[in-house]
């Protein structure tokens, strides 16, 4: 599968800028087309508050949406005619549940950019939220932190690699960035041994299967019972100087990982560097 009809998700936040930037970085390697999606939450108002203030309160309301929309239009558009790539690009602003319509909108895509949840973030402004979208969608999700700027994105990956059925589909789904990618990294951390795990050799079997589609790949094994295999996976992603991680997400239940923790919420609240996600 090529990369040829991303999403990228905006709104008139700080963190927009870089989440646009990282999209048409990615639309510019692969020569895809770019479309900048705005949704706008519908007013929500208690029928009392309602009945006492009128609709001049819900105008208002509407109103600010159409303010925020064209702010975030005007940060799109702008950003992909400096890029050069304002011909492959397309804007849509739509109403709804802003994590319900990007599931819905990004079955059309590709791929589908969205921003890590700034915990500071204004509460009158409804957040997407990536695990949502990765569970409605049925495709990639590239989640870009909310702090900092991306200079590159996929030059140097790594890969997450459990041998789950979640991480064989997030290699597959990120087959054509790895490989236009300068160096690909599989890491197991504590991997599990034996015919359905990773084998003897952690990791070996994957980065083979990298090798026959020409990926420039390297496997690596660490094993730190004391230490939160999120940690690790993004140590490591540091210590290489990686610009994007790939793995698979919710092997186990969102409940579970919610109750006892896991590799997924982790690197969800502790990126940073963009993550592409696959379930």
């Amino acid at each position: 599968m090529a990369l040829k009809n991303l999403v990228v998700v905006v709104d008139q936040t700080a963190q927009s800028t870089a989440r646009v930037n990282a999209a048409i970085l990615l639309a510019e390697k692969h020569d895809a087309h770019l479309t900048g999606l705005f949704i706008a939450s519908p007013p929500v108002l208690p029928s009392y508050v309602a009945g006492e203030l009128g609709e001049g309160i819900i105008a208002i309301q509407r109103r600010t949406a159409q303010e925020h929309a064209d702010e975030a239009a005007a940060l799109f558009r702008r950003a992909v005619e400096l890029a050069g790539i304002g011909g492959r690009s397309e804007w849509r602003a739509l109403r709804g549940n802003p994590t319900e319509v990007t599931g819905i909108v990004g079955r059309y895509a590709d791929l589908v950019v969205v921003g890590q949840v700034d915990p500071d973030r204004d509460g009158e402004v409804p957040p997407v939220h990536p695990e949502d979208v990765l569970f409605n969608c049925g495709r990639p999700v590239l989640v870009v932190p909310y702090a900092g700027r991306q200079a590159s994105i996929g030059e140097r990956v790594v890969i997450g690699w459990n041998a789950s059925r979640e991480a064989a589909r997030a290699v597959n789904d990120a087959l054509p960035l790895l490989e236009a990618a300068q160096k690909v990294s599989v890491l197991a951390v504590n991997p599990k041994p034996g015919f359905d795990g990773l084998g003897d050799e952690p990791g070996a079997d994957i980065a083979l299967h990298l090798a026959r589609h020409g990926v420039m790949v390297t496997a690596d094994h660490f094993s730190a019972r004391g230490m939160d295999a999120g940690d690790m996976i993004l140590n490591y992603a540091t210590d290489v100087s990686a610009d994007l991680l790939v793995m698979g997400a919710y092997g186990r239940s969102r409940l579970r990982e919610l109750v006892l923790g896991g590799v997924t919420r982790h690197i969800m609240h502790h990126m940073t560097i963009p993550v592409l996600f696959s379930h």
